[in-house]
């Protein structure tokens, strides 16, 4: 019987197979859609999530970020990362880069879709696969989490991002945060002569629409596009528990707040890699509380800075506040990195 399935081929789902693979257990990947797979990210890596993926002898190619900058027309705060850089990498070659390390340990990625699970004591079953155990991996609008009766109702306002490249020799090695009252804009480096510029917003519209409320980041980036538009959302999603008998969830299925900080890569391998280790450890009555203490801080941060970037009354004081007092704006950085 295989140990480990993993629902979701997707960062998350890579990482729990390639840390069961080490682990010495028979891990097998069931994901949809042909690899690898592009959608829409910040695609920058925060530090813990650069460790995170060596960790697990991940090392993508991209380019390496320094810190986090906030913008608000001329106004700039700005932070260094101290725990090392992070990286900007394309979403494809991220992806490509877990797939090989997951080939090289033997894990085999099977074409099918998890909807529903049927499970007993020893055993559980989807997409006609039958494991010890189950780690739903299987992305933010995750089908088994709401097959498992696990999805909590949402209760606040629902947020959209969209991604898009342009053709264009990055201006700074940090991670751009532009803000305005309709949203915000990320630009981050993802290749010598290539940047990925994601927005973040309440509203549904185009890209091109979105940067309409960054005038001097639309000016430089107008002509330039290249590649399609990714979009997601809504992004914010709760669990009333990340498992249910003999299935963990993992990364965005295991429950989001929000892109805003930038650290979905870094929480998926790592809730991912905990669910696997108490997995291995026989112990997974341990996984709720781990990954609690592992979201714990983003879920403080990310939710105070989103209601702070929602409220009018507040939305035009977060960069003015950044610049005021660098030293807080260094420490939020440094806690989220």
């Amino acid at each position: 019987m295989i140990d480990i399935l993993v629902a979701g081929g997707g960062p998350a789902g890579l990482a729990a197979a390639i840390r069961a693979a080490t682990a010495g257990l028979e891990a097998v990947v069931v994901e949809p859609r042909p690899l690898p797979v592009d959608k829409a990210c910040g695609e920058g890596i925060m530090p813990s999530g650069v460790a995170a993926l060596r960790a697990l002898g991940v090392t993508p190619a991209g380019s390496t970020l320094r810190g986090i900058r906030y913008v608000e027309g001329p106004r700039r705060a700005e932070a260094v990362f101290r725990g090392g850089p992070g990286l900007g990498v394309r979403r494809t070659a991220l992806h490509a880069a877990l797939h090989r390390r997951a080939t090289e340990l033997g894990v085999r990625v099977v074409t099918g879709r998890a909807a529903e699970v049927r499970q007993d004591d020893d055993s559980v079953t989807t997409a006609g696969l039958t494991a010890r155990w189950l780690v739903a991996a299987d992305g933010l609008h995750s089908p088994l989490r709401r097959s498992l009766g696990l999805e909590r109702p949402r209760t606040s306002p629902r947020r959209y991002g969209l991604r898009r490249h342009y053709r264009i020799a990055p201006w700074t090695d940090f991670v751009e945060v532009h803000w305005s009252r309709e949203g915000e804009a990320y630009v981050t480096p993802v290749g010598e002569e290539l940047v990925g510029v994601a927005v973040l917003s309440r509203h549904r519209r185009s890209h091109e629409q979105h940067l309409t409320a960054f005038p001097a980041l639309a000016r430089t980036l107008r002509g330039l596009e290249t590649g399609p538009v990714r979009g997601a959302g809504p992004l914010r999603r709760a669990v009333s528990a990340p498992g249910a008998g003999r299935v963990l969830l993992a990364g965005d299925a295991a429950g989001y707040v929000d892109a805003l900080t930038g650290e979905g890569i870094a929480l998926a391998v790592a809730t991912a890699s905990a669910a696997v280790d108490c997995l291995a450890a026989g112990r997974p009555e341990a996984y709720p509380a781990r990954w609690k203490r592992l979201t714990r801080r983003h879920r403080l941060l990310t939710g105070a800075l989103l209601a702070a970037a929602g409220h009018p009354a507040t939305a035009g004081l977060i960069v003015p506040a950044a610049h005021r007092l660098p030293a807080l704006f260094g420490a939020a950085v440094r806690a989220l990195q």
